[in-house]
């Protein structure tokens, strides 16, 4: 089956930009559910229990891998499941479209969909910010990383990559309950997304002129301000599509009671609701480019 792996990330690739999301039933929910039973049985302020949480999780969904991956029909299947790259075009062209209308308090309520920052005070300018970095990072988080590890791992490194990224999700958060808990997810997720969120940054330079960019200004600025963001994944690929877009991103965002400054990504213009529009297309570019990337690396080192 390893040699139906680079067919069944393009398959799955293309389910996903066709359907988008599993409407009922989607693996990825079902796992949260199972995740969040075990924290209730595993949880304790502990970084080696939240490190056995982890390992328990994550290392079931690679065995669960190791099970299906004789079928090339599963892995695409899979990818299908695991990709995001449909939504998250999708969510933020909604932004796009409410922001374009001047309906600032629709979207300050949609924009949960994409992030967990406080949107009760942004202006246009502030949530047209917030949905381009929430559309750059998660072109890496929910389409480029998971089709590298399905590249390096076939089956059980998508639904591996799926299950540390979920789990980063649920409890790899700065609060007293998460802070040593869920150390081991957020410090996994760091290590899985280190190398593809670099080469979504890549991909975004060598594309940018499908967008207006330059890919010499976009890669300058990704190696210039990547390092100013409190993510060590998330600040590269934010700057590169400020980069590719001639925008800035960055600054001051509040999650409740906690204020998060970062430092400016880029040096162009505040990002408008169009830019919306242009991150969008360059997210769908890099998600395509990284699919035909590593099917056809994975299929030269088969």
């Amino acid at each position: 089956m390893l040699r139906g792996v680079p067919l069944a990330l393009l398959a799955g690739t293309l389910l996903d930009g066709v359907l988008g999301d599993p409407r009922r039933g989607h693996p990825v929910a079902v796992f949260g559910r199972v995740a969040a039973s075990l924290e209730n049985r595993m949880w304790a302020d502990s970084r080696p229990r939240g490190a056995a949480y982890a390992a328990t999780l994550v290392g079931g969904a690679a065995l669960v891998g190791v099970a299906g991956q004789r079928s090339w029909t599963i892995t695409a299947a899979a990818t299908w499941t695991v990709l995001g790259g449909t939504s998250l075009v999708r969510e933020g062209r909604h932004m796009r479209t409410l922001l374009a209308g001047g309906d600032l308090p629709a979207a300050r309520q949609r924009l949960s969909h994409l992030c967990g920052r406080d949107a009760t005070e942004l202006d246009a300018s502030e949530l047209s910010r917030a949905t381009v970095e929430s559309i750059a990072e998660n072109t890496s988080d929910a389409v480029v990383a998971p089709l590298f590890w399905g590249a390096v791992a076939g089956l059980p490194g998508l639904l591996a990559y799926r299950a540390v990224n979920t789990l980063d999700a649920m409890v790899g958060h700065h609060n007293p309950r998460y802070a040593r808990f869920g150390w081991a997810a957020a410090r996994l997720d760091d290590l899985a997304n280190w190398l593809p969120a670099r080469m979504t940054g890549f991909l975004a330079a060598a594309l940018a002129p499908t967008v207006g960019g330059n890919p010499v200004h976009t890669l300058r600025t990704m190696f210039r301000d990547g390092g100013d963001h409190p993510s060590p994944n998330a600040g590269r690929c934010e700057a590169a599509f400020a980069g590719a877009l001639g925008v800035r991103l960055g600054g001051a965002n509040r999650y409740g009671d906690r204020v998060e400054i970062r430092g400016n990504l880029g040096s162009g213009r505040a990002p408008t609701a169009d830019d919306i529009a242009r991150a969008a297309l360059l997210s769908r570019l890099v998600g395509a480019a990284a699919a035909v990337l590593f099917a056809f690396t994975r299929k030269v080192l088969s």
